[in-house]
């Protein structure tokens, strides 16, 4: 006959054995947040102030207290920057274990604090108040990033590289012109950033757990102390909004992507097979058994960061796509995701930033492997339409036959000579060879956001008055 600490056992073993004590362990541990959201400490701490400040204004609590609330606050976030306040996971989050503390310390005042509030609006606070301030972050890793690709652009407008498509070789570029890419990439995204804050600057809190509340607060007046533009204007939508932060990361993914990009090139160039860049030893580690080896080690990193911040996205969309109005726990797995994420495009950003400015270039190999491929060709299509008056798919298949006339004698288009490139086609003239050289076809290339020098150094022009 089975007694009751057999039962007993029975009963926890089918709860599993992490979890001691049964299903009040596991709910402990599912539902507690503090684990991570304690990241949000001054977040929290800065709405709280905010909030007391206004109440007290408000003639809802008195000055007295709103003193008291203030100043155990601020001895509360003392005590979290010094590394003295302990967190317990009995008190489930950032709010309650900055409430129970505020108690202890300044006793029944602290009870007068959530007057007019909820955890739902204060979370929502401390998040969005989080995240823009990650996003001003961003912005300014952002411009520096762009600022070492304009350094680098300015150094190389003139250095001749082989431009691809489908990684083939296609037309030469420069160097400079191509860093000038990554400048455009880059202020996309930064412009995204700032079109993001602008989105994302309204104060959630007064909204309350859903409907707003009865007291008389001044939601306009804690926006203005907190930086935002104004409120929110509806208060079920405010608990339950978490579009800032999957902006974030979309803004996050497209920049990693970006970055991603960068990162193979980096990988591909430094390879010896290439030899356009050499890392520094900063951001290259050795092999363990090849002694020769130099490895772009950060460029790969950066590059596989990407997948961790597109998981993230992914992971929160998931989250949001079923949840009806207003607020609901799943909420509560918002901020794992962004918090990982904003920590990974930090770093990305920095060692991408870091590596650019501290590449060496190695112009020789990038002149060498430039003229490679014909990649002259469509200028001498293009002289023949200019000079020699044909229309351009009749250029185009005289410069096919020129290609396989230079394959067949193991030389490039230039080392062509005259007669044979008359014998394809009569009206082309010595004055063909001008065209035919690298230098001459980047320094043709004159339009408007073209790869010729001078118009590299009139993109650089523009985009240093606006970074």
């Amino acid at each position: 006959m089975a007694d009751g600490s057999s039962e007993t056992k029975s009963s926890n073993q089918m709860w599993g054995g992490r979890f001691a004590s049964g299903p009040d362990a596991i709910m402990e541990e599912i539902n507690a947040s503090i684990g991570f959201d304690k990241k949000l400490y001054a977040q929290d701490i800065r709405g709280s102030i905010a909030h007391a400040t206004m109440l007290a204004h408000q003639g809802i609590i008195s000055a007295e207290d709103k003193d008291k609330i203030v100043h155990g606050l601020n001895t509360i976030l003392s005590e979290i920057e010094s590394g003295a306040f302990e967190f317990s996971r009995r008190l489930e989050d950032i709010h309650m274990n900055v409430e129970a503390r505020l108690a202890t310390l300044i006793g029944p005042a602290a009870g007068r604090l959530h007057t007019a509030r909820s955890r739902n609006d204060q979370v929502a606070l401390d998040f969005r108040l989080w995240v823009k301030e990650e996003l001003q972050k961003t912005e300014k890793a952002l411009t520096a990033l762009i600022a070492a690709f304009l350094d680098r652009a300015e150094e190389h407008a003139d250095t001749v590289m082989p431009g691809f498509t489908h990684l083939q070789t296609a037309q030469p570029v420069t160097f400079g012109h191509h860093c000038m890419a990554y400048v455009e990439m880059f202020g996309r995204d930064r412009s995204r950033v700032r079109h993001a804050i602008e989105h994302m600057d309204e104060s959630p809190i007064g909204a309350a757990a859903l409907a707003g509340t009865g007291f008389p607060i001044d939601r306009h007046m804690t926006a203005k102390a907190l930086g935002f533009r104004e409120p929110t204007r509806n208060s079920i939508d405010t608990v339950s909004d978490r579009d800032f932060a999957l902006e974030f990361l979309s803004i996050a993914s497209i920049a990693a992507t970006h970055l991603s990009r960068l990162a193979e090139e980096i990988v591909i160039w430094s390879t010896p097979q290439f030899g356009f860049i050499r890392l520094s030893d900063a951001f290259s580690t050795g092999s363990s058994i090849m002694p020769q080896k130099k490895n772009p080690d950060a460029a790969e990193l950066v590059r596989a960061k990407t997948g961790r911040i597109n998981g993230s996205l992914i992971a929160l969309l998931t989250v949001m796509k079923g949840l009806p109005l207003a607020y609901s726990k799943d909420m509560q797995e918002d901020k794992e995701q962004v918090f990982d994420a904003a920590e990974s495009l930090e770093l990305a950003i920095a060692a991408m930033t870091g590596m650019v400015r501290d590449m060496t270039v190695r112009a020789d190999r990038m002149k060498a492997a430039a003229g490679s491929g014909y990649s002259t060709a469509t200028d001498l299509a293009d002289w023949l339409v200019r000079e020699a008056g044909l229309p351009f798919r009749d250029a185009h298949h005289v410069t096919g036959r020129a290609v396989a006339l230079a394959e067949q004698k193991g030389c490039d288009l230039a080392d062509l000579s005259l007669a044979d490139l008359q014998s394809i086609n009569p009206a082309i003239t010595e004055k063909v060879f001008d065209v035919l050289t690298v230098e001459a076809s980047v320094a043709s290339r004159t339009s408007f956001g073209g790869t010729a020098p001078a118009e590299v150094r009139k993109q650089i022009a523009w985009w240093r008055a606006r970074n």
